[in-house]
């Protein structure tokens, strides 16, 4: 088993049991922070270890040397910044030695800070130096949209770590994952990294790395922050229980990381394996255009293909981890079999794939997903969470320059699709002056299936799918000739298109 990255495991919380009484009771009284959700998964891996040699967020030398030169200032390789970004008033607050309690969800208290340095940085160059600078890339539009614009350094020590509700089986911290490799004999462990549910190919190739590499697999997803429109953690760790049951019988162990994602492609590819090897892998499987978010909106590739194995491979000598190249694989429907593509004349030998692409328009439209390409478990999985469009909830949303009647207008359209059937719930939602609680709710409503019938637009962001404006303007979904339209007319209108996108079928 590989030595953790710098030598020693920085298991925080190990190292500051003997004073957790102290520390908890300090913090009562201790200026609070309460923390984002990426720097609940950030706090997280530097106390237990998963980012080790870390034992704190990065003081401006070290970040400014990670950012150039993907080195920590001790010259250990690093790639990624770790920082804790607030807000110009609370970085102005605080002073060097300082000590913050760091809080999760506004009441538990998980560590100390002791303030090194308050800085700004660079954004610009930051952006540039780890991410590329393209603007589209989420990194960037979180660097510049949502991170604050000071950062604060310093040494971390641990009260806890944070409390999580689900799945606490399965989420292994460096330390017990060590422990459980140890009694388990595995010498040799390949980790898989993933964010996206796995289908038999996924089990294929799997196989095939630990058969190379005459080692154990570790399925090792993630389940922090990963990037926005990924399936959520809940459907995917369902997937990955039915999978593990796939595999031979003590080949394959699943853990669960809870890693806050960058999508920052090469670099993040590199901390991928130091975090893995910090958990006790000796092999790591780097994917093509690994941890890449795509492309942007003008179709160009953030990262090139190769580039991550290029730079993981560049770093070979220094990581203490031995790499394996992803190796696309592909169906053979005459030999029912999956065989690297590499190996395949595809000019003479007949193959098959599905894209994720073309996977999410079988779910969306309830297309069939064949078992060459994924287990009828895991397909009943991801349609409870991905239902096919007549199952889908949706919200009819009127304009506020329409001139009939909107009570009879939404009686009329609730009455009609009553009369339809079919198992969704309909129902009026009038959300009188904008009130927050009740817009919360649009989203969980369309989600459960529900088809809302809203009478008023709303001024405040609802971020949900499947919203369609009826009215006259530019911006009308459901595009009507005037706002004088009948309600007759108007039902016919809303109903055709909703059978034009799926909704209903007749």
């Amino acid at each position: 088993m590989p030595a953790p990255h710098g030598g020693k495991l920085q298991d925080l919380v190990a190292r500051d049991a003997s004073k957790h009484g102290d520390l908890l009771k300090e913090s009562h009284g201790l200026t609070r922070l309460d923390l984002s959700e990426r720097q609940v998964c950030d706090l997280e891996l530097i106390l237990n270890g998963g980012f080790s040699p870390l034992d704190g967020f990065l003081t401006e030398k070290d970040y400014l040397k990670v950012v150039e030169d993907s080195r920590l200032s001790d010259g250990t390789v690093w790639t990624i910044p770790i920082t804790l970004d607030v807000a110009e008033d609370f970085a102005k607050s605080v002073k060097a030695d300082q000590r913050i309690a760091l809080i999760q969800d506004g009441e538990i208290p998980l560590a100390i800070l002791t303030v090194g340095d308050v800085y700004r940085p660079d954004k610009s160059l930051e952006a540039k130096k780890v991410f590329r600078g393209d603007p589209e890339h989420p990194a960037i539009q979180y660097l510049n949209n949502v991170a604050g614009d000071y950062y604060i350094g310093g040494k971390l020590e641990a009260i806890q770590l944070p409390q999580h509700y689900d799945y606490p089986g399965l989420r292994k911290t460096p330390a017990q994952l060590r422990l459980e490799f140890q009694s388990r004999q595995w010498d040799r462990i390949v980790a898989f990294q993933t964010r996206n549910p796995m289908h038999r190919a996924h089990r294929e190739l799997t196989v095939r790395a630990a058969r190379e590499a005459n080692a154990k697999v570790l399925i090792h997803p993630v389940v922090g922050m990963t990037k926005p429109g990924d399936i959520d953690h809940h459907t995917r760790v369902r997937v990955y229980q039915e999978i593990i049951k796939r595999y031979p019988s003590g080949i394959a162990f699943m853990s669960l990381l809870p890693l806050a994602m960058r999508m920052a492609g090469d670099r993040e590819a590199v901390w991928h394996a130091i975090i893995r090897k910090n958990y006790g892998a000796t092999h790591f499987i780097v994917g093509r255009d690994h941890a890449g978010p795509g492309k942007n909106s003008k179709g160009v590739d953030f990262y090139g293909p190769y580039d991550a194995q290029e730079l993981v491979e560049s770093y070979k000598h220094e990581l203490g981890i031995n790499v394996v190249p992803f190796r696309m694989v592909t169906y053979l429907p005459d030999e029912d079999r999956y065989a690297p593509i590499d190996e395949i004349d595809t000019s003479k030998v007949r193959t098959l794939n599905i894209s994720g692409t073309e996977l999410r328009k079988r779910l969306r439209t309830g297309g069939e997903i064949p078992e060459w390409f994924s287990y009828p478990e895991v397909v009943k999985i991801l349609r409870e969470s991905n239902p096919p469009r007549p199952q889908q909830g949706f919200a009819i949303i009127f304009e506020n320059s329409l001139n009939i009647s909107r009570a009879q207008l939404s009686i009329a359209l609730l009455s009609t699709f009553l009369q339809f059937g079919g198992g969704r719930h309909y129902k009026i939602f009038d959300h009188k002056d904008n009130d927050k609680t009740l817009l919360e709710l649009v989203p969980d409503f369309i989600r459960s299936g529900t088809g809302l019938i809203v009478p008023n637009e709303w001024s405040s962001n609802v971020d949900a799918a499947n919203l369609y404006r009826l009215g006259s303007s530019g911006d009308a979904d459901i595009k009507l000739e005037s706002n004088d339209e009948s309600v007759f007319f108007i039902v016919q209108k809303v109903v055709l298109f909703l059978e034009d996108n799926g909704f209903i079928q007749f």
